[in-house]
């Protein structure tokens, strides 16, 4: 019995020198070592390969670029998209001002402004016209700028145009246009209008 043991042992540490000397599986019954060798050998060490992962390594970096060009591509669309709304606002912001300014130089210039001397004519519609030109900022394109004035008083009184006591209205409007093509191709048109009393 003892020597049928002795045996056996030998035999299976034979088996395990060769399992490790050549990443075999071991085949000898009854050795203790052959679950653990055949552990190692179905874990992959003893057929790993760098091949696989560089493989894996160059798919990951392209996805990656494709990842990142579409990334981009929104982000400098929605950069452009701010900048465009913001000079959309401040054109508004322009306009809503021009009308305010236009509207009380025409009422401080009716009919009885020379009698004081405070001006030397009358406001026309040409004067108010070129009054919104001279204040345009930068950033602006005077030559899309509309200056509308009107004097819609009704009554004896405001029969004649630029009266005291008459109302005097100013409406200034823009045709903006986007940088941006694929927010707005036309022109978007900004508008804003003003009225106060002439005063003399």
């Amino acid at each position: 019995m003892s020597q049928h043991r002795g045996s056996s042992t030998f035999s299976c540490a034979r088996s395990a020198i060769v399992c490790f000397a050549h990443f075999g599986t071991l085949r000898t019954p009854g050795c203790l070592f052959h679950h653990f060798g055949r552990l190692k050998n179905n874990a992959g060490f003893t057929n790993a390969s760098p091949v696989t992962g560089l493989r894996q390594l160059r798919g990951e970096d392209g996805n990656g670029l494709v990842e990142y060009a579409l990334v981009f591509m929104f982000l400098i669309s929605m950069l452009l998209g701010i900048v465009d709304f913001g000079r959309a606002l401040y054109s508004y912001h322009f306009l809503s001002n021009a009308a305010r300014e236009a509207t009380r130089w025409a009422a401080v210039r009716g009919n009885t402004c020379t009698n004081d001397g405070s001006c030397t004519a009358p406001a026309s519609t040409a004067d108010i016209q070129t009054y919104v030109t001279n204040i345009t900022p930068p950033g602006v394109d005077s030559s899309k700028v509309t200056t509308t004035p009107s004097w819609p008083g009704t009554g004896a009184l405001c029969s004649v145009v630029n009266n005291p006591g008459c109302p005097v209205e100013v409406q200034v409007s823009y045709n903006f246009t986007f940088v941006v093509p694929f927010i707005r191709t036309t022109p978007l048109t900004l508008s804003s209008s003003s009225e106060m009393i002439i005063v003399h």
